[in-house]
């Protein structure tokens, strides 16, 4: 008899090529996320869950699916799942690293450019009809050439963002709760900073670190009051990492330039008043929204099914002490 896999929302076609080979695969259709409950109907009795990013994976979930082998996450962060309540009862869980990171880090340039050229509002101006023709001052932004990126969190993600940084001619500055090794900093042209020191030099502050929630709202009122007045807000981390009210109020008292998010804090929904704002970019998500990084995670995620499946470790296992003796 086929081990049975349910997958909470559309994915990649790649993944399922993999998978219905071998495996009696379920893969819910809907364009919305599903409740609690709809999870629990669906995968009470699989031997494999496949949730994607949005879903939360907790511990009710996880108690009443007591045949799962594994949850193999789709994505590369994973504190939407109860790891600690999966271990418990034995089950690896696993996620799509790495392939996010070209994309992630192309992303966060852009809108590092897009903020700092005022892209999108040029943009809404001329769809408008509002753009009566070139002056000298007129929507004037500013340019990456000499100013200060500081990279909080650099990791896979932050160290390609560094690179990319590097081809603008920009100053690279950095804070990691460990600090790299003096030939790392050299090879990748950065220099670290304390936290507070970094956010009160540099004129671009890139969060790009992983999510845990000891960090939520690393960056509050405390924190935009110390950034220069100049300076802009780079978020395609977590939203937990910014406390978004502080956030409005900054933007809207110009405390910093402007800010730009992929992610939020009460995701999906986006905290009232940020849509209203000129000096704020606000994209859905989408990090790693590129054919080719989603393509890659639904092999990782199918690869790590497979191998849980057949009794081995999967390939990307967050908790491999699970099978410790």
């Amino acid at each position: 008899m086929k081990s049975k896999i349910f997958i909470t929302g559309k994915i990649p076609e790649l993944a399922l090529h993999l998978l219905r080979d071998r495996f009696d695969v379920t893969m819910s259709e809907n364009s919305e996320p599903l409740s609690k409950e709809e999870i629990i109907a669906h995968a009470s009795n699989m031997d494999a869950l496949l949730p994607i990013l949005s879903d939360s994976i907790d511990e009710d979930i996880i108690a009443a699916c007591p045949k799962l082998k594994i949850i193999a996450n789709y994505g590369a962060g994973y504190n939407n799942i109860d790891v600690a309540s999966a271990s418990q009862r034995k089950i690896p869980v696993t996620n799509t690293p790495v392939v996010s990171t070209n994309a992630t880090a192309e992303l966060t340039i852009g809108l590092i450019i897009a903020i700092a050229r005022r892209v999108v509002e040029g943009d809404q101006l001329t769809r408008s009809g509002k753009f009566t023709g070139w002056a000298p001052l007129f929507h004037l932004g500013v340019e990456l050439t000499g100013k200060k990126l500081g990279i909080i969190g650099l990791g896979n993600i932050g160290r390609e963002v560094a690179k990319r940084a590097a081809a603008f001619d920009m100053e690279i500055f950095y804070y990691n709760r460990t600090r790299l090794a003096k030939e790392l900093e050299e090879e990748l042209g950065v220099t670290y900073l304390p936290f507070e020191e970094l956010l009160s030099t540099v004129d671009f502050v890139s969060l790009n670190l992983s999510y845990h929630p000891s960090m939520k709202h690393m960056i509050s009122k405390k924190e935009l009051e110390i950034m220069k007045s100049s300076a802009y807000l780079i978020n395609v981390a977590r939203g937990p990492l910014v406390d978004e009210l502080a956030l409005l109020e900054a933007l809207e008292n110009n405390t910093i330039a402007g800010a730009a998010l992929d992610v939020f804090e009460f995701e999906p929904k986006i905290t009232k008043g940020l849509e209203k704002l000129s000096n704020i970019i606000l994209t859905p998500h989408i990090g790693n929204a590129t054919v080719e990084a989603r393509e890659a995670m639904a092999k990782i995620a199918a690869d790590n099914i497979i191998a849980a499946l057949d009794g081995l470790t999967p390939p990307t296992c967050i908790n491999p002490e699970i099978y410790e003796a």
